[in-house]
């Protein structure tokens, strides 16, 4: 039976409480729908960019944006596949979370995990590879010298380590772990396992967001790990290697305790990221109780509104550098539109006026 070993060090008990004093913040954030559908959006974005470019994916944060829109990108078509298949894993996950998917369990079993890799790996790798463990040895190379860096396990032993690990997971032992933990340790198992010939990172961590959101730790589905890993995915890489090439007689004796203090501070860091965006627009009950209804504010609404919660005040040369492609009427109408409603105020003439939130 999988028992991983691990130590809750002082540095991942603090941020686990920034972590949940983050989550209480968010999931009770009296939120208008059309800024939870923004955060949300933004989300899916930020994960699908980082999620590939950490694999080696050259398509900008722009670039991955207009694919998801439906737009067309001149660009290598792996990657172009690549954000789709992403996405659309993403949204596999989130129903998944919902209970949206007909006779599917709510539970993680190895047809959810063979599910995710076919959704990866769609129109990239061959069918016979596609949603099935590997049948031969890989190795793990660095990119730039091509040296070997990690040899996971022969392939004869993936279906029995994936079944000890999926009995874990669904097992009371594993239900009783806080789920930021839990992913960790499920997010390092399957790196370390490598059960796919490809796809093995995308999937370690689609798998390790879906234990949390199971865990009814989605945190309204606001947040995107892949971007902590992206900002320096050197010291994601080597953290990993870390445990993987500890000395030990036996797989089981890793200690998976760097691995979770870097997991685990990351999800703070998201998190805690958030909590401050979630603040500071965190408004509409205000306005609800001053107009005795809730307010829908448009995207460029929602912007000029975000802006002054960070800034404090506007001028006619910040919006002119937030919407280069809007005239000064139309951005002037907004505010307008934001001044009717008791939202900002306008200080001074037309040249030098000044905006402030009221």
């Amino acid at each position: 039976m999988f028992a991983p070993i691990y130590t809750i060090t002082n540095k991942t008990l603090r941020n686990i409480g920034i972590t949940d004093a983050a989550r209480e913040v968010i999931d009770n954030a009296p939120l208008i729908p059309a800024w939870e559908a923004k955060f949300r959006k933004e989300a899916i974005e930020r994960t699908v960019h980082h999620g590939t470019h950490i694999e080696g994916n050259k398509l900008s944060l722009e670039e991955a944006k207009d694919i998801l829109e439906g737009g067309e990108v001149v660009a290598r078509e792996r990657d172009v596949q690549e954000v789709i298949n992403l996405r659309n894993s993403l949204k596999f996950i989130s129903q998944l979370a919902s209970q949206e998917l007909p006779g599917e369990s709510s539970l993680i079993t190895v047809e959810t995990i063979f599910k995710l890799h076919k959704l990866t790996v769609d129109k990239i790798l061959a069918e016979d590879s596609s949603g099935k463990f590997r049948i031969r040895q890989v190795v793990v190379k660095n990119a730039q010298t091509g040296q070997i860096t990690y040899t996971p396990p022969p392939a004869a032993e993936v279906p029995y380590l994936m079944e000890d690990l999926i009995n874990w997971i669904n097992s009371a032992e594993g239900k009783e772990i806080h789920p930021i933990i839990k992913a960790g340790i499920v997010h390092y198992e399957l790196a370390r396992i490598h059960p796919f010939v490809d796809g093995n990172g995308r999937v370690a961590r689609a798998v390790a967001t879906l234990v949390m959101f199971l865990d009814g730790y989605d945190i309204r589905r606001f947040f995107s790990l892949e971007e902590y890993f992206d900002n320096d995915p050197m010291n994601y890489y080597l953290t990993l290697q870390s445990v993987s090439n500890q000395l030990v007689l036996d797989h089981h004796e890793r200690d998976l305790t760097p691995w979770l203090d870097y997991f685990v501070e990351g999800v703070a860091i998201e998190l805690n990221r958030i909590k401050e965006v979630v603040r500071r627009i965190s408004f509409d009950t205000r306005v609800k109780d001053k107009l005795g209804e809730q307010l829908t504010l448009n995207e460029r609404q929602m912007i000029l509104m975000e802006f002054l919660h960070r800034h404090k005040n506007m001028q006619n040369k910040d919006f002119r550098k937030m919407f280069p492609d809007y005239s000064d009427d139309t951005v002037l109408r907004e505010l307008r539109f934001l001044a009717k409603k008791g939202l900002i105020r306008k200080i001074g003439g037309t040249k030098k006026a000044q905006y402030i939130l009221k």
